[in-house]
């Protein structure tokens, strides 16, 4: 005959209730970096591209670029002067 505690034994593989280990909070934190890092990537990516197509278009005949490149070559030493004139006044307000 079987006794009343074996007739209420399970035959179930327990389920663990602990919280999750070491290991997998690092696996999850890590895909948590990958993912922002991903996002950082592509917005860094998205603002080159609009500063690249900006400085192409000032760069065309014409717009500022192209002028104070066009002064650059005729006069450099000049250039460099008021360069370094405007580095000062600017250094100057902070």
């Amino acid at each position: 005959m079987i006794s009343p505690e074996v007739a209420h034994l399970s035959t179930e593989i327990p389920q663990s209730t602990s919280h999750p280990g070491m290991a997998e909070r690092a696996i999850d934190a890590a895909t948590d970096v990958s993912h922002t890092v991903g996002e950082i990537a592509g917005g860094l990516h998205a603002a080159v591209d609009r500063i690249t197509s900006a400085i192409d278009e000032a760069r065309k005949p014409g717009r500022p670029l192209a002028t104070v490149a066009a002064i650059t070559r005729e006069a450099p030493l000049a250039s460099l002067f008021v360069a370094f004139l405007f580095g000062v006044a600017v250094a100057r307000r902070r």
